[in-house]
């Protein structure tokens, strides 16, 4: 090494799955790297990149941070591929088949992005999901850190596919959904079969999107570290019972909160910036600032959700004859069949509700307007609801969903969750006990935990530690 080379500070290389979801967590990762004065490479899809620089502030952010770099490249679907709903699926291996080929090449073509200004690639933070990343970074001696973008619980619930497997726990042909998993330790007194990923809804226990999952998380031992975007008051019980089986695991959760609080105490002239691949509609700011305090139920099914139009009226008729008011995101790719029913909903919505295509969620929950939140219960959403503390009604949609809606009605008791059904009798049921009769109840926890997680990502508190260890042991990897 020379002796210019050993004044530069540590080079991470981020590799996220082009999703929404995912980039914007690691995106804040980088933001915190950055704040350490670290060099940051940003592996994103070109498809993301452009929607980044249209519809968002992000690159403009990024660009005061001289060592901060994107490199985009080719995912391999078509501008047009939705990206959403079942088509999501297609993604990963269009990514293994095209993006991957193109990253091994620039790596190794510019001797893993070093320059002279920039020393060789320290380590690669890498999507959980995306074990070629590890295979790159084992092949290449490039030590490897993987970014878990879910929930910790979620990933405990298919780390054991084994244990259920061993139990007869799955599949769950002639089982209630209602009965308890035994056999996922530190969940036994409230998991249901409904609650575990809806991968395991399967009648073969070695369908291909199951068994992949499963495979893929298993590959967590693999890493020298683990980051979570987590934090003890959430799920520390289910952390601990991971450590037993991969011991270096910073949890540095919620990361918004945790870069927001950095940003504050350094008097950074920057401000986290939301990386949204959807122009944001800032008009219903304005409509928030007309409503009277906690009267809004804010609705959004995230970035991947697709709805039938079926399922649409019923939650529509569900809200409206609540009589409470409401903001619903629903973006133009989200509703499948009858694509006139978007506009029928409008037309009917302008008395109590206003709809838009695409919000900036978290300046929404945190509006003092803002009284609950209608989520598929992502766990970037959600997390982003406690952190403003605003009580939740969970309609999980997919992946780790199901199993984040049950933290959030029986173990952070937060909210209600209705997964499973699409009834206007019932999500006007559920509006009315979370906006109306057990309101202050709901309100009044949800600030507890609110309270909780900001204090973890305070000084002092555990996530604010575990990135301090975080980037001294990342420092340490420099040789």
């Amino acid at each position: 090494m020379s002796s210019n080379e050993e004044k530069l500070p540590p080079h991470v290389l981020i590799f996220p799955l082009p999703a929404q979801g995912h980039i914007n967590p690691m995106l804040n990762l980088a933001h915190l790297f950055c704040l350490s004065q670290f060099h940051v490479t940003f592996i994103v899809s070109e498809f993301s990149h452009r929607r980044l620089l249209k519809n968002s502030a992000v690159p403009t952010a990024f660009a005061r941070y001289p060592g901060f770099q994107f490199r985009a490249l080719p995912d391999g679907l078509p501008d047009d591929h939705p990206r959403a709903g079942e088509k999501f699926f297609e993604m990963i291996p269009s990514v293994t088949n095209v993006m991957v080929p193109s990253f091994k090449k620039m790596m190794i073509q510019e001797e893993f992005l070093a320059s002279g200004h920039r020393r060789p690639v320290t380590c690669i933070v890498s999507d959980g999901s995306l074990s070629f990343v590890g295979d790159f970074a084992e092949e290449n001696g490039l030590p490897l850190v993987y970014f878990r973008t879910a929930a910790a619980g979620y990933l405990w619930t298919l780390f054991c596919y084994p244990q259920l497997l061993q139990a007869q726990e799955i599949p769950f042909i002639g089982k209630s959904m209602d009965g308890l998993v035994k056999s996922i330790p530190g969940m036994e007194g409230f998991l249901r079969q409904r609650d575990l990923p809806i991968f395991y809804r399967v009648d073969d226990v070695n369908e291909p999107i199951l068994k992949n999952k499963a495979d893929v998380t298993s590959e967590i031992v693999r890493a020298q570290a683990a980051i979570f975007n987590t934090c003890e008051d959430l799920e520390g019980p289910i952390v601990s019972q991971i450590q037993k089986h991969m011991s270096r695991i910073y949890s540095i959760g919620p990361i918004h909160e945790q870069l927001k609080s950095r940003l504050v105490e350094e008097k950074a002239e920057a401000s986290i910036v939301p990386a949204s691949l959807w122009p944001v509609d800032r008009g219903c700011i304005d409509w928030l600032n007309l409503q009277p305090r906690k009267s809004v139920i804010y609705v959004s099914f995230g970035s991947v959700a697709v709805l039938s139009s079926e399922k649409l009226v019923e939650i529509w008729h569900g809200l409206v004859n609540s009589s409470q008011r409401f903001l619903w995101v629903m973006r133009p790719d989200s509703i499948s069949g009858n694509d006139r029913i978007l506009h029928e909903l409008m037309e009917g919505t302008k008395e109590k509700g206003l709809l838009v295509e695409w919000a900036p969620q978290e300046e929404v929950l945190n509006h003092p307007a803002v009284g609950g939140f209608l989520t598929h219960s992502g766990w970037n959403s959600t997390l982003e609801s406690i952190a403003a503390g605003v009580p939740m009604i969970c309609w999980p949609y997919s992946g780790d969903q199901t199993t984040n809606s049950r933290f959030v009605s029986e173990v952070w008791k937060m909210g209600l969750d209705i997964k499973d059904t699409c009834d206007r009798l019932i999500v006007e049921k559920a509006v009315r006990e979370l906006m109306v009769v057990r309101k202050d109840e709901f309100l009044e926890r949800a600030d507890e935990m609110a309270k909780l997680v900001k204090k973890a990502v305070s000084k002092g508190g555990s996530s604010y530690r575990n990135i301090d260890d975080l980037t001294e042991y990342i420092k340490s990897l420099v040789i």
